[in-house]
């Protein structure tokens, strides 16, 4: 697998995004190292380009600027489990500025007994910000765990809470 690097800031914020010939297929964590995206594609050959993922850096500064809602570039699903994929697909169909538990994402998936494997699915999100994994509460309405962090994470629910139509 071919993997295209790049790196854009955002709000005095670094991401790294990472593009395949299919499509994104990895948004690092603000401020992330940045070899972060091995944890995701072990086996690929990468190349750093500033110039490559031009529209990804686009969507996701619009994002984070309170432009836009949702990402419309082509994604990268292949790494993952089928469990994991169903997790990440059912993650998007969560509206903006809107949460979900871990159980009610098990149960989204007809899969209501199985939410330790869906939380670890939530975890192995390897696209931080487009599947919005970060929409996902603990049952007790705690946040729960995040890649990117529990601040990161508190700032994009702020975010999207504060763009919504009053």
């Amino acid at each position: 697998m071919h993997l295209t690097l790049t790196q854009t800031t955002i709000n005095q914020q670094t991401y790294w995004l990472g593009t395949t010939p299919t499509g994104l297929g990895f948004v690092g964590r603000a401020n992330g190292p940045r070899d972060e995206w091995q944890a995701f594609f072990k086996s690929a050959n990468i190349h750093y380009d500033q110039q490559a993922n031009q529209q990804a850096c686009q969507e996701l500064h619009d994002y984070l600027t309170g432009q836009r809602q949702h990402f419309d570039i082509p994604l990268d699903q292949t790494t993952g489990t089928p469990l994991q994929h169903q997790v990440w697909q059912a993650l998007t169909r969560i509206p903006y500025g809107q949460t979900a538990t871990y159980s009610q994402l098990a149960t989204m998936i007809n899969h209501p007994t199985a939410v330790r494997a869906v939380a670890s699915a939530v975890g192995q999100n390897p696209l931080l910000i487009v599947i919005p994994c970060h929409r996902i509460r603990r049952k007790d309405g705690q946040l729960g765990g995040y890649r990117g962090g529990l601040p990161m994470k508190r700032a994009l629910l702020a975010l999207e809470n504060a763009c919504l139509p009053k």
